[in-house]
């Protein structure tokens, strides 16, 4: 039996003779659309696959498809002759082109058998004499298919070879996607052992001499570079490579390594950059060792896929189209970076920025180039801090997306520039041609979001004029659509249509939440200064802004807010609990007049002050009229509706209406708490949200105040509590209350995220003092929902997408996209009054 260990991604020629059975072992082993066949593609090009005339157009058709799944990432197999040399060569040009393995399973059955296979077929238009040509052509180049360039070949001699040929399926070494970690991601440690032991013992593994035991369930991952420049590179690798041994870590080669092993293997190489000393240390140590090093070096694989791919590690990074391929150009870029062979004045590689153009979902954790600090950049993160040059050796806590650093304990050799000067720029800039351009943008948790120029245009020119510093703005709420209109003859809204709509989404549960009628403002919030500069490049305490980003305060009011606000976080030990420097919140700030005072001044107050100068006088003088004799008729009692309804509409718009004399009087009402350090909370429940904000309720009452809210279990008595308890809450003055399901998200990616209920008195605002009439609330009624609930849909997910993208350190430019998609699409008019 022969056994035939395939790797998972590879190009895998077919080759033998026509006869040989190729096709038949193809069928038996492989998914009919894992097989490209010559003969299939002949007749697509030409209506029959014994056309020998369409070979040409055949084979382009076919590696056209087959660089297609390769792009893919998918294993493919062509089914051809390939007994020339030149044929094979173009198979091992396309795996090459898309780095993958050419491997070859080989059917070199006796002649006697093709041809009688050939004879009993009838219906191939060539003689048996071919096939005797293939087969010799084969024979004579067999045994050099190695040095072709294929990777692996397989070779079946007999029908019976044939028929008990066993083929599996081999995850490529780079594969270790069933690895979920937690890992620590350790930089490049350059000989600096001292540095490394405090390190591991910093992140909570336990070192006696060389044993390592990790902390339970931990693993570490070393990026490279573990040699040379510092003083102690054979007791880096003792120790590292008992760690590998033990299972205690995993490592990719770096650079300085793979140069080490070429001088073991006895090349010539310059020993600079502190291999001397390492070559040194390992010729003291014994033949052994040197054995055991350069086994060991030669042993890593370019790069490691964790954790179902969610994470990749390469010594000097790599781009997405790299990831989970094998070949020598992946392996080089792993190594060396993006380089062109081109030096800088210093003598230095040029290397391209590959990170400021990455989009692949993966993160990437690399080193290789050393930095001030650990550089974020796209989803990637550089973490070599240049402990060897008198920097710090730093590790990368994943999940949890926590730094940890030991400074080093000297200078142990002098870097080509400063280290400070070695920080490459992180592609921050956002792209302003790019962006007006019309077209999708792509979310994760819903798709494409399709924006047209006029709408990009219009968000551009509405942020640049009015907007906060775009380094504080990552993220625009979205719009809220109402309820359904009430089947109840004296209500245009009712939480009746709210929990209905729910349950036809199929929640289970929701949380009814006290609206306030507030501003819809923005906070966030930073744990000290220094935080501000390094996260989001703005020199400030933090920044509150309003739901199209416009400064909510003046600096003076922003500065006391935000200063009050940092201390109650302090107090309520947010910054402990959710391991962050920074927060982002979703709230109301209260009272309405603070920033409606000329909305209520120019538009509300107007009307009621000329309905107030007209109707109680109408009333008054219909009044005497009919006392006199006058008939009036209805115009009497439909006046003193009026005077009645104007005063229902004063008295609403009033509520809301209190003096603030200074920041003192402002309070804020959050309701989520959106984003920290390497999270956004939309895993979490919105009772989660409402609680973890309750705390800084609790730390300033002043300042901060809770949301009253009610969990509602669809289908049961909970429904009838809730709306009474929403008659409740207007009659007090209330707007109402937003319906939301329990979960942050919504379980079908058209569902709206809330849906608000307004008391009748509120929607009197909105609509106008005599909107309860019934010709009018009949016209209302009839109003269109569906552009509303869309945008807010819409909206919805652009905003999480670009939260996302600043949590896993996308450039700047990429969250902005999000951010102004969001404001773009507020630039199409829906009736506001929904």
């Amino acid at each position: 039996m022969t056994q035939i260990p395939l790797p998972e991604l590879a190009l895998v020629a077919l080759v033998g003779a026509s006869s040989s059975g190729k096709s038949t072992f193809a069928a038996q082993h492989f998914g009919p659309s894992e097989v490209l066949s010559s003969d299939h593609f002949r007749a697509l090009v030409s209506g029959s696959e014994h056309t020998l005339d369409a070979n040409a157009a055949a084979f382009d058709s076919l590696f056209y498809v087959a660089a297609k799944r390769l792009e893919r990432g998918l294993l493919t197999v062509i089914d051809a002759t390939s007994v020339r040399p030149d044929d094979r060569r173009r198979l091992v040009d396309l795996a090459r082109a898309h780095d993958v393995l050419p491997v070859a399973i080989v059917l070199d059955l006796p002649r006697g058998v093709l041809e009688a296979r050939h004879e009993a077929r009838g219906d191939r238009p060539f003689n048996a004499a071919v096939i005797g040509r293939q087969q010799t052509e084969l024979r004579r180049t067999l045994r050099g298919m190695g040095k072709e360039g294929f990777r692996h070949v397989w070779t079946l001699r007999t029908s019976e070879d044939v028929e008990a040929a066993q083929v599996t399926r081999v995850p490529l070494y780079t594969n270790k996607k069933h690895l979920h970690g937690p890992f620590d991601f350790i930089g490049d440690v350059h000989g600096c052992l001292a540095e490394l032991r405090e390190l591991l013992m910093e992140l909570g593994y336990v070192l006696d001499e060389n044993q390592v035991t990790p902390p339970p369930g931990r693993t570490a991952v070393f990026v490279g570079d573990l040699v040379d420049r510092g003083p102690d590179s054979a007791g880096v690798l003792r120790l590292v490579m008992g760690m590998v041994a033990s299972g205690a870590a995993l490592c990719v080669p770096g650079n300085h390594d793979e140069k080490l092993k070429r001088a073991l293997d006895g090349k010539a190489v310059k020993a600079l950059h502190g291999l001397d000393a390492t070559l040194a240390q390992l010729d003291e140590a014994g033949p052994e060792v040197r054995a055991q090093v350069r086994t060991f070096i030669d042993g890593l694989v370019s790069h490691l896929v964790l954790d179902d791919g969610k994470v990749v590690v390469a010594h000097a990074g790599l781009p997405e189209k790299y990831q989970g391929r094998s070949s020598g150009r992946v392996r080089s870029f792993a190594l060396y970076g993006d380089v062109d062979g081109s030096t800088d004045d210093l003598g230095l590689p040029v290397r391209r920025d590959w990170a400021a153009e990455y989009r692949g979902a993966a993160h990437v954790v690399y080193g290789h180039t050393p930095v001030g600090q650990a550089r974020w950049v796209n989803r990637t993160i550089d973490i070599d801090t240049g402990c060897a040059f008198g920097g710090a050796l730093t590790a990368l806590r994943y999940p949890e997306m926590e730094l940890v650093s030991v400074p080093a304990h000297a200078q142990y050799a002098v870097p080509a520039r400063p280290l400070e000067m070695m920080q490459e720029p992180g592609g921050e800039t956002f792209d302003l041609a790019e962006f007006l351009q019309p077209g999708r943008i792509e979310t994760r948790s819903f798709g494409g979001v399709l924006l047209r120029a006029g709408e990009r245009a219009a968000a551009v020119e509405t942020f640049s004029r009015y907007g906060v510093d775009p380094g504080w703005c990552l993220y625009l709420p979205p719009t809220m659509s109402p309820v359904e209109t009430s089947a109840r003859p004296e209500f245009l809204e009712h939480p009746d249509e709210a929990l209905a709509y729910f349950r036809g989404q199929g929640v289970a549960q929701v949380v009814c939440e006290e609206k306030h009628m507030g501003s819809r403002a923005l906070l966030v919030l930073t744990r000290d200064d220094a935080v501000a500069r390094q996260r989001f490049g703005v020199e400030g305490l933090g920044s509150i802004y309003t739901r199209t980003g416009r400064p909510f305060f003046k600096p003076a009011w922003e500065a006391d807010v935000l200063t009050r606000a940092r201390e109650a976080a302090t107090h309520a030990g947010l910054w402990d609990r959710l391991n962050t420097d920074w927060l982002l919140l979703d709230a109301e700030i209260l009272p309405w007049s603070l920033k409606a005072e000329e909305l209520i001044k120019a538009q509300y107050a107007a009307v009621g002050a000329a309905g107030n100068a007209t109707l109680p006088a109408a009333v008054q003088a219909l009044k005497a009229a009919q006392a006199r004799g006058v008939a009036v008729g209805e115009w009497l009692p439909r006046t003193q509706e009026r005077a009645a309804d104007l005063a229902l509409y004063r008295g609403a718009y009033r509520a809301y209406v209190r003096r603030v004399a200074g920041p003192q009087n402002v309070q804020i009402r959050p309701f989520h708490l959106l984003a920290s350090e390497g999270q956004v909370h939309d895993g979490q429940d919105h009772l989660w949200h409402l609680t973890t904000l309750g705390a800084l309720a609790d730390a300033d009452a002043t300042l901060f105040g809770r949301t009253a809210h009610r969990s509602v279990m669809l289908g049961t008595p909970d429904e009838a509590e809730a709306a009474a308890w929403w008659h409740e809450l207007t009659a007090q003055g209330s707007e109402g209350m937003v319906v939301k399901p329990l979960a942050f998200r919504p379980e079908q990616r058209q569902g709206q995220p809330a849906v608000k209920v307004r008391g009748r008195e509120y929607l009197r605002i909105i609509y106008g003092p005599e909107y309860t009439r019934p010709e009018h609330l009949a016209r209302l009624k009839a109003r269109a929902l569906g552009a509303k609930r869309a945008r807010a849909t819409r909206e919805f997910h652009l905003g999480l997408e670009g939260l996302h993208r600043f949590t896993e350190h996308a450039a700047t430019g990429r969250v902005h996209e999000c951010v102004l998609g969001v404001l773009a699409l507020e630039s199409n008019p829906i009736d506001v009054r929904l």
